[in-house]
């Protein structure tokens, strides 16, 4: 392990500014796994978590990474989720089941959940699997990636609490609403990824820029009124994404709602308890999430799908560049971001490498 200075960039996604420090993927594994079988985690359940968490802290979506071990330790010790669930399948008809996921932690039914629709896929071509009464399900892009290296097209999504504003809205009504999509590439290839929230930042560059004392860029939170600001300490609710085109982020909100809550029996976003805010800690949040996985070999077949990816993505990643970077196809940042980490250890914001017993 090491100590780094923690400019922006090393602390994209973590609160705390200073200094961080560099763990090996293996150390900070275990270390997260030794903290959640101590707040009395099943061996399913941290297995899956800690899969989770060191997905986003790998790819450099810190916010979703090993920090929020801290918090699930939290939630697990104050009662509100279970570190030892029951996951309870029920297959609804021949291309869909549901998942009770007995208030556990979110990677554990979500994981069972991208198995369950791969299996079923396999019999069926497609296949959708929603999960209810589970919890914050961490990255969703760490689904989509899991059934895409499954060789399946795949869809991932959950609600959240509301922090978002609607369009011309003078309060936050949807959560931060995440769509994660994967897909399949040929052998030695990683998948296109591409993993989004439908708000115009997350939560966390908010804390990130009231730590730095920078003004956050226009039209990407606003104040209780629902009035744009570029004061971090002034924000009350993020903005969805689209700036004036507001409405396609709120719309695209919506959506995840819809399928995460209304499809699965899960909370909606305006009903829902805060993960982070107010006093109660105990009551389940009754999170829901919906997965989609589709198989290529069921519509243009494997050998012309993985074709038209491949010319597609050469193409994408050879159209000039109108400015310093280079044009990227998703996934593309977060690959290069992995085999960094892989190489020189992965940032480990100060709290959190308290928590983990790392300094």
């Amino acid at each position: 392990m090491s100590d780094v200075t923690g400019g922006e960039e090393a602390a994209a996604g973590a609160p705390e500014a200073g200094r961080v420090v560099l763990v090996p993927y293996a150390d900070l594994a275990a270390r997260t796994a030794t903290a959640l079988r101590a707040a009395g985690v099943d061996d399913a359940s941290t297995e899956a978590t800690t899969r989770a968490l060191m997905h986003a802290s790998l790819l450099g979506v810190d916010s979703h990474g090993v920090r929020l071990a801290t918090h699930y330790c939290k939630v697990l010790q104050s009662g509100r989720v279970n570190g030892r669930p029951t996951l309870t399948i029920s297959r609804t008809a021949p291309a869909t089941a549901m998942i009770d996921a007995d208030n556990g932690l979110g990677p554990v039914g979500s994981y069972r959940a991208i198995d369950l629709a791969c299996e079923i896929a396999a019999e069926t071509g497609i296949a959708a699997v929603g999960v209810v009464r589970s919890s914050h399900y961490g990255a969703a892009g760490a689904y989509a990636l899991a059934g895409a290296e499954r060789g399946l097209f795949t869809f991932s999504t959950t609600n959240a609490d509301s922090l978002v504003g609607v369009f011309d809205g003078a309060s936050a009504f949807h959560g931060t609403n995440p769509l994660a999509f994967g897909a399949p590439m040929p052998e030695g290839s990683r998948p296109w990824l591409l993993d989004m929230a439908t708000s115009a930042i997350p939560l966390n560059r908010v804390y990130l820029y009231r730590t730095l004392n920078r003004p956050l860029p226009e039209n990407v939170a606003a104040d209780a009124y629902g009035t744009p600001v570029i004061d971090p300490h002034a924000v009350e609710m993020l903005l969805p994404l689209g700036a004036a085109f507001g409405f396609k982020g709120a719309g695209l909100a919506g959506v995840a709602s819809i399928l995460a809550g209304a499809f699965t029996g899960g909370a909606m976003d305006h009903e829902m308890l805060s993960m982070t805010r107010g006093q109660d800690w105990s009551t389940p949040r009754n999170l829901g999430h919906f997965f989609l996985a589709i198989d290529p070999d069921r519509f243009a077949g494997r050998v012309g799908y993985e074709a038209a990816m491949q010319s597609y993505l050469a193409a994408l990643r050879a159209v000039p560049q109108s400015g310093t970077g280079r044009v990227m196809a998703p996934g593309d940042r977060e690959w290069e971001e992995a085999d960094k980490r892989r190489r020189e250890g992965i940032p480990v914001d100060p709290e959190t490498a308290k928590f983990l017993n790392l300094a």
